[in-house]
Formats: C-alpha cells, sequence, structure tokens
C-alpha cells in the first residue's frame, strides 16, 4: 500500500540521570532533504542517524532534532574546589603585602571569581550511550514510518473514491453522447432547409456528416481514461515507492479529460467535464504526499 510523505515520530530514551530525546517529522518533498539539529555529544554521529533516516525514509524534507533533558540533580554546575583555593591564597598574599583587611565574608568573595563554578559542556560519547540513543533515534523514525503508513492508507481510500466518481462521471456522458448526434445532424439539416432553402444530395450530407462525426467521437477518449484509471488502482496497490508514477497516469488522464471537453459539443457533457476535472484536480494535490 502507498506511503505518506507527511508524518512525526518521537522516541525517548533515559540514560544515567538524563533522558534522551529524539523527534523528526516529515513533509512532501521531490527528494530526501533533511535538517537535522543534535546536541553536541552526539554530533560525531550525525552520519550515522542520517544514514538510518535515509535508508528508511526515501523521500520528505525531514526536519529531525536529537536533545538530551538531563535531572535537576546533574544539572547543577559544580564548584572548582582547587581554583577556589588558589584565590584564597592569592588574595590572602595580596592581604599581606599590601597591608589590608581580611574579607568580612569569604564564601562571597571567592564564589564571585571567574570559573569558580566549572562548567562540563565538553562530554565524551560511550559507546553505551550511543547505542541508547541510537535507539532513540530508531524508535522515532520507525515511529514516523508507522505514521506515514497510516496516513497512507487515508489516501488510498481517497483516492479509490475519486477514481470511483470519475468513472461513473464517464459512464454518465454515453447518453448524451448519443443524442448529440442526432441533435448535430438534424441542426445541419434544419439550417440547409429553412436559412439556405435550397436543395441538396442527401447521400453526399450524409457522408459528410459521418465525416464530421468522427472528428467529435470520444471513444478512444473514453477508453483511454478507463484504461488510466484501472492502471492507477493498479499502480497504487503495488505498494510505496510509487507517488511519481501516481502522478504521471493522473496527468495522461487530464490529457484525455480535456480532450473530452473540447470534442463535446453539448453543455450537458461539457458540466460532466467539469466535474471530472474537479475529481481529478483533488487527485494532483494529494498525489504531491505519496511517497
Amino acid at each position: 500500500m502507498i506511503q505518506s510523505m507527511t508524518g512525526y515520530g518521537k522516541c525517548v530514551v533515559e540514560y544515567k540521570g538524563k533522558k534522551i530525546h529524539a523527534e523528526v517529522k516529515s513533509l512532501n518533498s521531490k527528494a530526501l532533504d533533511i535538517t537535522a539539529r543534535i546536541a553536541p555529544i552526539y554530533r560525531e554521529k550525525e552520519m550515522e542517524m542520517r544514514q538510518i533516516m535515509q535508508q528508511k525514509l526515501e523521500r520528505g524534507k525531514v526536519d529531525f532534532v536529537l536533545w538530551i533533558e538531563k535531572e535537576e540533580s546533574t544539572v547543577a554546575s559544580p564548584i572548582n574546589i582547587e581554583l577556589v583555593r588558589s584565590y584564597k591564597q592569592q588574595v590572602e598574599q595580596m592581604q599581606q603585602a599590601l597591608g589590608l583587611p581580611a574579607p568580612e565574608d569569604w564564601y562571597c568573595t571567592l564564589l564571585r571569581m571567574p570559573d569558580v563554578f566549572t562548567h562540563s559542556d565538553v562530554e565524551e560519547l560511550s559507546d553505551e550511550e550511543w547505542t541508547e540513543a541510537r535507539r532513540a533515534v530508531e524508535g522515532a523514525v520507525d515511529e514516523l514510518v508507522a505514521f506515514r503508513k497510516q496516513e497512507g492508507q487515508a489516501l488510498a481510500q481517497k483516492f479509490q473514491e475519486k477514481i470511483d466518481n470519475i468513472a461513473a462521471l464517464l459512464a454518465s456522458i454515453e447518453p448524451y453522447e448519443k443524442e448529440r448526434v442526432e441533435k448535430i445532424r438534424q441542426r445541419i439539416v434544419d439550417a440547409l432547409e429553412q436559412n439556405i432553402g435550397v436543395d441538396y444530395d442527401k447521400n453526399r450530407l450524409e457522408q459528410e456528416m459521418i465525416y464530421y462525426i468522427e472528428k467529435l467521437d470520444i471513444s478512444e477518449e473514453k477508453q483511454r481514461l478507463t484504461n488510466h484509471l484501472r492502471y492507477f488502482i493498479e499502480t497504487m496497490q503495488d505498494g510505496h515507492g510509487q507517488g511519481k508514477k501516481l502522478g504521471f497516469i493522473a496527468q495522461e488522464m487530464g490529457r484525455e479529460i480535456n480532450t473530452t471537453g473540447s470534442k463535446s459539443n453539448q453543455a450537458e457533457m461539457q458540466n460532466i467535464v467539469v466535474k471530472m476535472k474537479d475529481e481529478l484536480e483533488q487527485i494532483k494535490e494529494q498525489v504531491l504526499n505519496v511517497m
């Protein structure tokens, strides 16, 4: 069954006091276009993450985010005790050298010194942590694929409905098509007898009528459109990866519908053609979302 290019997936994995969040969403695109925002510790694995998405997503404009949520106990920056000790020694030396009084509040003085609080932004990625992070990435991508399949089923149902509507409209043309031939013939005969008022060769008239009506005949267009409708459904059932092909078939359907409209030469038939065009436009809009 076909898949949609639109979808969303999320996965959260816990590892040693922090939560690894992976989120991925996609929209329709002619090719695979990945935008990634990755926490610094995992950036060295960006290519591997992109390969996972390339293998499973194939097409679409993909927005991927991998970030970390730390527990409150792990968020606080530690105090650099060795640096504080060095600051205290320097202040005492300055106090003795310049004859200054000792600070009234050592804590306040020392904690205001530069770099007293150690920021451990630079972390090394262990194999164990990467295994968990990779699990989060794969989980989010798998959830996105599942979402795409669900959306694909909804699209397939809508396509089937629209194809059935076009087929029904095409069948409704037939009665008007038969009436049209007699109306065209009678209109020409009336014009010759009433407006021109001359005698005419009825055999020659019949020959000219046959030639004229053949130019307005839509049998071939009807047959080709019927074949395109059937081929669209068959292609849709072949599975995902048929989006571009379905788009080409829809274009061919439009060509036959347009030709039918140009040959209609009757208000009722032209109204039916307009309805078929409306159904086809809805198919074309949704085909853009198909993998």
